[in-house]
């Protein structure tokens, strides 16, 4: 007998975005990983911020292991309705879009932060020059 799997919309994902409700979708398949948050090793934060919208991408870069994807079966609650999505497109690219720029932002604002003890270093080794030079 075929297993029947539930379809939902992204729009339907999309209104789980809780820590009391939270969905994730990674690879077309849906996920309610509400009660893993707490288990989570990158911490709750990571799939909050990945809840109502498609983590694929989020997921990939984070390099989960074979032991990761096993633990996700069990959270599995249906896949991405492929007819819902053509309509949706738009949103789903709009969104990955958004995920990609908040990410090049957190990636940007990290990266920051040696900026100002190299450009203090970089300060005080002119003046030093300046000051030996005038002697």
């Amino acid at each position: 007998m075929p297993t029947i799997t539930k379809l939902f919309s992204m729009q339907e994902i999309s209104k789980h975005n809780s820590q009391n409700d939270c969905w994730v979708l990674i690879d077309n398949k849906v996920y309610d990983v509400t009660s893993y948050l707490d288990d989570h090793p990158g911490g709750d934060e990571v799939l909050l911020l990945a809840t109502g919208k498609d983590a694929t991408e989020e997921f990939e870069d984070a390099g989960h292991s074979a032991e990761a994807r096993e633990i996700m079966k069990e959270y599995c609650i249906g896949e991405l309705d492929p007819s819902a999505s053509v309509s949706e497109g738009q949103n789903a690219t709009e969104t990955r879009s958004l995920a990609g720029t908040l990410g090049f932002i957190n990636n940007y604002k990290q990266s920051l932060y040696w900026v100002l003890p190299v450009a203090i270093a970089g300060v005080a080794v002119f003046v030093s020059w300046v000051y030996l030079k005038k002697k």
